[in-house]
């Protein structure tokens, strides 16, 4: 699949695979950013990426990413639309910092990884969903 994508400034990484075997591109900031304790900021990537019509861009975290910075994807996890992809549409990720001190944040510090996911649209038909019950949220009782 090849998608368009545009750099607001030059010198900004593009997304990359980390290994031959990754699911997922990571994403870098493109700025240095200074997260306080327990506080969420948007941090640029300096990219705008259009992702084709019928899909998505999943951001997820970095596996790594909470353990060793204390960050994590604030909203758990991203959506970039299909058609967020104009001139002004810079990809940001939310970051919650867990912890209690600030964290540094320096342009080219890989913070999430995206994953293009398919986006059927569903048509929504009003009417019986089943006469069987599992119970209800938490009825598995795990």
């Amino acid at each position: 699949m090849r998608i368009g994508i545009t750099r607001l400034r030059p010198g900004i990484a593009l997304p990359s695979y980390g290994t031959s075997g990754a699911a997922a591109f990571d994403l870098a900031a493109a700025e240095d950013v200074e997260i306080a304790p327990r506080q969420i900021a948007l941090v640029g990537t300096g990219l705008v990426i259009a992702v084709p019509e019928g899909y998505f861009l999943a951001i997820f975290a970095r596996s790594s990413t909470p353990l060793k910075r204390g960050l994590m994807v604030a909203n758990g996890v991203g959506v970039l639309d299909s058609d967020y992809c104009g001139p002004d549409d810079e990809l940001k990720i939310q970051l919650l910092n867990l912890t209690d001190a600030p964290v540094a944040i320096k342009a080219g510090d890989r913070l999430a990884q995206g994953l293009v996911l398919q986006a059927p649209r569903v048509e929504f038909v009003e009417g019986d969903v089943g006469s069987v019950s599992r119970g209800g949220f938490g009825s598995t009782g795990r």
